[in-house]
């Protein structure tokens, strides 16, 4: 029970904290699903991309 009540106390009781922590937390789920489908899709796709395969195609000239 006093683990919910510092819980409420900490970022339920006033308005202004609820939100600014609904905000940083839609915030950090945000990048942190993005990184997360990026690292996915590159691992999926491993082999297929442009930043995969463009020695093979590109010279580099010097």
């Amino acid at each position: 029970m006093a683990l919910s009540t510092t819980f409420y106390n900490a970022f339920f009781r006033r308005n202004s904290v609820y939100v600014g922590t609904v905000f940083a937390g839609a915030f950090a789920f945000g990048i942190g699903f993005d990184l997360g489908v990026t690292k996915f899709y590159d691992t999926w796709n491993k082999g297929k991309q442009w930043k995969d395969i463009r020695q093979k195609y590109v010279q580099e000239s010097e």
